[in-house]
């Protein structure tokens, strides 16, 4: 009995547990050039897809202390802290350890342009001008998903080369998908100023959305069983992406 209640402790321990943030991109410090979440210290998620915290997660009003330079065809690399994972229903001490957990999380990236006479650092973002610049897709093995951004330390993406030159925010999310079968998931976000140089402004961006306003906490992306799909490709919340 002893040892089966320790065990209970420790499962309820890491199911409650912090999780994870994205305060910087590779080569800054934390929060210089991405917005200080409000979960900057708890490390907890955004459960709500019709709030504005779905948007940057932002902990108070305003902009970040810096904007960081970018080229357009180039990487940008998000620092996860710590490691990119969430505990699933048999989580234990690690997420190596779980026979469910760790695996339940598609990634994916927005940009959107700051408008004329505005700034990355005082711009909130609002409206419909965030478009898709990537989205992860899994593998399915024995009825549940894998996916590649598992276990990551740092996540890269492509800025695309048809952009205009200007100011942009990018907002990094992870969707935690352990208890989606019901509405009201978890969502990880942030949001960095990017000032992006070089490309040929060739391409307007389409698909355009608005955060609240992209996603319905029903949507076949946020609210799925991940251990018994029958086998169903997964379908991302959100537009596609948009490439050149």
């Amino acid at each position: 009995m002893k040892a089966v209640a320790a065990l209970a402790l420790l499962v309820a321990g890491a199911q409650a547990a912090p999780h994870y943030t994205f305060p910087k991109l590779a080569g800054t410090s934390d929060w210089s050039s991405v917005r200080q979440t409000a979960n900057f210290q708890s490390n907890g998620p955004v459960t709500d897809v019709n709030s504005e915290a779905i948007r940057c997660y932002q902990r108070a009003p305003g902009g970040a202390p810096e904007t960081t330079q970018v080229k357009a065809g180039g990487q940008i690399t998000w620092v996860a802290a710590p490691n990119i994972y969430h505990p699933g229903g048999y989580y234990v001490t690690t997420p190596m350890e779980s026979p469910l957990g760790a695996y339940e999380q598609p990634l994916s990236a927005y940009m959107a342009k700051v408008p004329s006479g505005q700034t990355a650092a005082n711009w909130d973002g609002s409206g419909k001008v965030w478009f898709k610049v990537f989205q992860d897709m899994p593998t399915a093995s024995g009825g549940q998903y894998n996916w590649p951004s598992n276990g990551k330390a740092q996540v890269s993406f492509t800025v695309p080369q048809c952009l205009a030159e200007g100011d942009y925010l990018f907002r990094i999310e992870h969707v935690a998908l352990h208890s989606a079968s019901a509405a009201g998931g978890a969502q990880f976000i942030s949001c960095a100023q990017v000032h992006v140089s070089g490309g040929s402004g060739s391409a307007q961006p389409s698909n355009l959305v608005s955060f609240p306003g992209a996603y319905k906490a029903t949507d076949p992306g946020l609210m799925i069983n991940i251990y018994n799909n029958g086998g169903k490709a997964y379908q991302p919340a959100g537009p596609s992406v948009f490439t050149c």
